[in-house]
């Protein structure tokens, strides 16, 4: 399957989604869905979902077993599956026509192409009126292709280091970096202290390609980046300076041993594994981080010391220090799925479940009535941020989908790794991008 872009890199839910958040209450609750479910008979649908472990993967159960309590006719068989893992076996269930009725969608040029195949339903129409409102219009925009919503938004997932501040004050750091200097500054007093500065979950290459976005966020203007999302074009020199800041941040090692063999997100040696257990200080992620970690840590609660800053400015960088990048979660029905599919989307949306979902997950819920349940204090530093950012960018290998994607995010690591410069990923990408 070939992924394609529509449509500008600006995702636009800044200031005008108001974000939506603010503390966390406990979990799913049967609110009845706006529209009833049309169908009289048994009707059974499949339901693929990335929490595999702890308090997401009961929120889903739970969940699912409200929804199916208050509409009797309906069985809906969950299959978890590993986030790694998600876009690879789903794209294989999309091309043999073995789909499952709900899936996740993550927007941009992944779910276009989807989109292209008409293998997905526009919900545009079918959206409830009160989700909608209470969702805003900003938020659907990763979900939008040519102006029709195929996607229902769960979380708002902005990027950013998460850090330990009990780690920090042990390196003697007063303050978090807010340029590369500083961080440069702040790595080296880490490492005078013993700590690992920086953990990377480099085996699963997307968070080492993290730190090339966010380097691009910085050098790249946003007319060139709007420009690239819209026309594949990587020609300005920016795409090459952001390959050669982060080679020269590289080189000063501020990431943990053995971080290209290092696992993202699965168990205690992982890259969130090693916040979790206070084996590094720092790492580069989204907004699902703080749940992550807390299914890391030896109680399985919350980190006490986690905190949060944004990616520093990086000196000679033509994008604005403000802005931000991310996306949201979603889900999406296939097409031809019963009226029930979207009836379900509608359900998660609510304020009740979307609470639910801020808890368990400890991350940032897309409807804007649910703010009150956000009181993790790192990822209300999130929100501060995010309500300040000049404009919010997506996910660069969700944007440009999944040839471009992988294209960029295999150069990063082959240049982490010293089997490639900067230049070679800059040339990756082109190439990938001119076979569509």
């Amino acid at each position: 399957m070939q992924w394609k872009v529509k449509g500008p890199a600006l995702v636009a839910l800044g200031a005008s989604l108001s974000l939506a958040l603010a503390g966390c209450a406990g979990g799913a609750t049967g609110t009845t869905s706006s529209a009833p479910a049309t169908s009289a008979g048994p009707v059974t649908m499949t339901f693929w979902h990335n929490s595999t472990t702890g308090d997401g993967k009961k929120y889903w159960e739970d969940t699912v077993a409200a929804y199916t309590k208050e509409h009797p006719n309906v069985t809906i068989n969950i299959q978890a599956i590993q986030n790694e893992d998600m876009d690879g076996k789903l794209q294989t269930a999309l091309n043999s026509g073995d789909d499952p009725t709900i899936f996740m969608a993550r927007g941009g040029g992944k779910l276009a192409d989807v989109v292209a195949a008409d293998q997905v339903l526009d919900i545009t129409d079918k959206i409830s009126p009160e989700v909608k409102t209470a969702l805003g219009d900003g938020i659907f925009s990763a979900f939008t292709v040519d102006g029709k919503i195929y996607g229902m938004p769960t979380s708002v997932l902005p990027g950013g280091i998460y850090y330990s501040k009990d780690l920090f004050a042990k390196a003697g750091i007063t303050a978090t970096p807010t340029t590369f200097e500083e961080l440069n500054a702040a790595v080296d007093k880490l490492k005078a202290a013993g700590i690992a500065p920086i953990a990377l979950g480099g085996k699963d290459a997307w968070p080492a390609a993290h730190w090339y976005y966010f380097m691009a966020l910085r050098d790249c203007s946003k007319d060139v980046m709007d420009k690239a999302a819209a026309e594949k074009d990587f020609s300005d020199p920016c795409w090459l300076k952001a390959g050669e800041d982060l080679k020269a941040f590289a080189d000063t090692e501020p990431f943990n041993k053995g971080y290209l063999t290092t696992s993202a997100q699965q168990g205690a040696g992982s890259s969130a594994g090693m916040i979790a257990n206070h084996k590094a200080a720092m790492e580069l992620m989204g907004a699902w981080n703080p749940g992550v970690i807390a299914d890391l840590t030896p109680d399985k609660k919350a980190l006490p010391d986690l905190g949060w800053f944004p990616f520093p400015a990086v000196s000679g960088g033509a994008g604005d220090p403000t802005a931000m990048m991310g996306g949201s979660d979603g889900f999406a029905c296939r097409k031809n799925a019963p009226a029930e599919c979207v009836d379900f989307l509608n359900f998660i949306a609510s304020k009740a479940n979307q609470e639910g979902y801020a808890t368990a997950f400890k991350t940032l819920p897309a409807n804007k009535d649910a703010k009150s349940v956000v009181t993790d204090p790192a990822l209300q530093d999130v929100l501060a941020s995010y309500d300040k950012a000049a404009y919010v960018m997506l996910w660069l290998d969700t944007m440009y989908g999944q040839n471009v994607g992988n294209a960029l995010n295999g150069g990063v690591v082959n240049m982490l790794a010293g089997k490639g410069q900067p230049a070679d990923i800059v040339a990756a990408v082109k190439s990938a991008a001119a076979k569509g």
